[in-house]
């Protein structure tokens, strides 16, 4: 019997085809898949009789000693042939002795070992068209694991070095659905739109072909290239062989990859989608169009930058959507969040932190949440400030100092060092706010929700506000935009009648929101309210993870817009805000980045403390210097020379002693710089060498790791310092050891701990500490 055999789905072209070659390949492979369905169907139409002649030939014949596997006619020929039960196989036994032990089977298994033989066909087919080695291999290892399961009559298992599914967690699945939750939880009717990109992602990643190893040009790196081959052998064996072997257990590339796989693969796939969305254009919808085309490549932006970097929440295996925080003046009085019904308000302002580190809030569903002030963000606050304190201040200096400051009589004596300045312009506000005179409130439209009469009659207030403070734009314009359920509004109400407002629109995917209205009324002006409206319009945009404000503002606001930190230097890139900002004629466009290390509602107190602080140190210092000692007299009994540090008052002013002379230090202060440089130049060739180096040797290109330098500020690369080494730059040894050690520190910055970058980095520190302490020119 002729062997049977489809074209696979496998079937690889040249290396570096075009669109249009890409394009009729997965329309091949989805029509191969089609056959092979189809054939099976007509497969299990065939009688009993036709289904056990084709199981002969792959099945054991049963014959005493004989060791035929499958039969086989005695002699070749052109003209079709159906053998019967009595025709002898080359083993000399009939085609009957190969399937006796298969009448007794129910259909059912028959149907099963024919699906089987199908698969064993195209495995085969797929095997002879395949070019690459080590992925021929693979299919050679399916083909003969599903021979022998229909000789066995046994379902096949996958066994081997590649281990078993799931092979990290969280899965890609999993980590972009913490990304919607972690970025885009709060973007109302919009999140549908972004749940539609997601599955479209995930549609390609489990049914579009990866490149093979050899061909992935993005990874240059030796061990990144073998990690990548065992993530593609796995994908291979797990995800894409079952999908035209189904006799195969098969799983979706999304469910049981996590990050390396899609670290290797995502700019590869990006780049397939975008040029195949592109080059459909015409012939999409023009809603299809817009979230391809338009809002898409933000959101693969975004996934990108969560993707590469090293400590992005989303990959946390224990990862948690976090409540929606806001940051609280610490001294604030707790007036109570009770209850909320349908259709209330966002409440900004809030209590202290109770005993359990939470603070309750109402948001405008009507759900109370409550939240915790140890967020990821707070953590991170606190870790820097432990690590940025002050070494040479112990912690009894500290405590004592703020003991003093924090007496409600204190009084300084430094004011010729710090002149007094008058109260910060949000300082009154905050008062107010503690006192319950004012509140702000995050208000917005809703189209699923009832809003409740009281939200309304606020809006309509900060309609005549607005209206009356922006006497240019027109009254349709400005209800059009503020009850728009895409804009949101701050509400600042004194004697429950709103006095002024900012309203904005954030867009969570690109990363900025846009400041539409800001406006006070007269009467309440130049008393720090806008300050504090802003501020918390800050802090609200921080705790979701929008770091960027832009604005349109006339001249009469520019003065306003630029001491709250605006500027009309603008620092993101036009594709970023172009096409979604609105635009206005005679108005500047400003821009606010925000820090999120700051807490902008308690700044102005921050510092203030912080001043009192540093003033309070300064007063200590100066009574220590100024202190009157007694003169020296020990010369009048002859003494001829003392140690400088005996001298009375020395050590109160900071003198330290010197330390004993090391080599290093000696070579540091010598003339000889040719000395030096040879000494360093052995140590930086040993350096190169070493095996761990080879991330280091070459300065990173921007072109493979796009964002390497938004996060390290001052690069530096062995490459480098052997240009400076040559040029007699390293007059001293400190400064070869700070260029080298800032090789290290930028690599554990910008990667992850459990990184192959980041283990090369601490292995290649350890060596050149050894290799500088062997020439004594390390004396840490």
């Amino acid at each position: 019997m002729e062997q049977e055999a489809s074209s696979s789905i496998f079937a690889q072209g040249p290396e570096g085809s075009t669109e249009e070659k890409k394009s009729e390949e997965i329309g091949s492979r989805w029509r191969n898949l089609q056959k092979i369905r189809q054939k099976k169907q007509q497969i299990l139409l065939l009688p009993m009789s036709r289904k056990l002649q084709k199981l002969a030939v792959y099945s054991k014949c049963q014959g005493s000693s004989c060791d035929c596997i499958g039969w086989k006619r005695p002699e070749r020929s052109e003209v079709p042939f159906s053998p019967g039960f009595e025709d002898r196989c080359k083993c000399e036994h009939t085609l009957e002795s190969h399937i006796s032990h298969l009448r007794a089977k129910t259909e059912e298994t028959i149907n099963w070992l024919l699906g089987m033989v199908v698969d064993v066909d195209n495995m085969y087919t797929a095997m002879s068209r395949q070019e690459n080695p080590e992925t021929k291999k693979v299919y050679l290892y399916f083909y003969k694991v599903l021979r022998n399961c229909v000789l066995t009559l046994e379902k096949p298992v996958v066994e081997g070095p590649v281990g078993q599914p799931p092979f990290e967690k969280p899965s890609i699945h999993k980590a972009v659905t913490n990304l919607l939750l972690y970025k885009y939880s709060h973007i109302g009717q919009e999140l549908k739109t972004m749940y539609e990109m997601v599955k479209i992602l995930f549609h390609c990643l489990n049914t579009w072909d990866f490149p093979t190893p050899s061909s992935q040009k993005n990874i240059i790196n030796p061990e990144e290239a073998k990690l990548y081959t065992i993530e593609y052998t796995r994908w291979l064996v797990f995800c894409e062989i079952p999908k035209f072997c189904d006799s195969l257990p098969h799983y979706e590339t999304t469910q049981v990859f996590g990050k390396r796989l899609l670290r290797a693969v995502f700019k590869y796939i990006r780049k397939q989608m975008m040029d195949q969305f592109h080059k459909e254009r015409d012939t999409m919808t023009f809603e299809r169009k817009i979230m391809l085309l338009n809002n898409f490549p933000p959101f693969l932006n975004q996934l990108e930058e969560e993707i590469y970097s090293p400590n992005s929440p989303i990959w946390d295996p224990e990862f948690k959507a976090q409540p929606i925080t806001f940051p609280l003046d610490s001294r604030g009085m707790n007036r109570g969040a009770s209850s909320s019904k349908k259709g209330e308000f966002e409440k900004l302002t809030g209590g202290p932190v109770d005993k359990d580190g939470f603070t309750t809030v109402t948001v405008a569903s009507g759900k109370t949440i409550r939240s915790s002030e140890g967020t990821p963000r707070e953590a991170k606050r606190k870790k820097l400030a432990q690590d940025e304190a002050f070494e040479d201040i112990t912690t009894e200096a500290v405590n004592q100092i703020m003991n003093v400051i924090d007496d409600p009589n204190y009084m300084s004596s430094t004011d010729m060092v710090f002149s007094e300045h008058p109260a910060p312009t949000d300082e009154a506000p905050k008062l107010e706010e503690k006192n319950g005179v004012i509140q702000l409130h995050l208000i917005g439209n809703n189209l699923t929700q009832p809003v409740s009469k009281q939200v309304m009659l606020w809006f309509i207030g900060l309609k005549n506000v607005f209206s009356h403070q922006l006497p240019r734009m027109p009254a349709e314009y400005i209800t059009l935009l503020l009850f728009d359920p895409k804009h949101r509004t701050i509400a600042l109400i004194k004697d429950n009648q709103p006095i002024g407002g900012i309203c904005f629109r954030p867009f969570f995917t690109q990363g900025f929101t846009e400041i539409v209205f800001c406006a006070l009324i007269s009467r309440e002006q130049i008393k720090g309210y806008g300050t504090h409206m802003m501020n918390h319009l800050k802090d609200y945009h921080v705790s979701k993870g929008i770091y960027h404000c832009l604005t349109y503002a006339d001249k009469e606001a520019i003065g306003y817009f630029e001491r709250q930190g605006f500027s009309d230097h603008i620092k993101l890139s036009p594709s970023v805000y172009q096409g979604y900002i609105k635009e206005y004629e005679a108005a500047t466009l400003m821009h606010c980045e925000l820090n999120p290390k700051i807490i902008y509602t308690q700044a102005t107190s921050v510092l203030q403390r912080q001043k009192k602080f540093i003033k309070q140190l300064i007063y200590q210092q100066q009574r220590l210097v100024s202190k009157v000692h007694p003169g020296i007299t020990f010369f009048k009994d002859g003494v001829k020379s003392i140690p400088i540090e005996s001298i009375p008052g020395l050590e109160e002013t900071g003198y330290k002693p010197a330390t004993r002379v090391t080599r290093g230090q000696h070579l540091e202060e010598s003339q000889d710089v040719d000395t030096l440089t040879n000494m360093l130049k052995t140590v930086l060739t040993a350096v190169k060498s070493h095996q761990s180096s080879a991330p280091f040797r070459q300065p990173v290109s921007k072109a493979e790791v796009p964002d390497y330098y938004d996060h390290i500020k001052y690069p530096m690369d062995l490459k480098t310092m052997t240009e400076r080494l040559k040029s007699k730059y390293y007059v001293s040894r400190r400064l070869f050891i700070a260029d080298m050690m800032r090789i290290f520190t930028n690599c554990k910055i910008y990667n992850a701990p459990e990184t192959l970058y980041y283990e090369c980095a601490v292995t290649l520190q350890q060596y050149f500490q050894t290799k500088m302490k062997e020439l004594g020119l390390w004396d840490k």
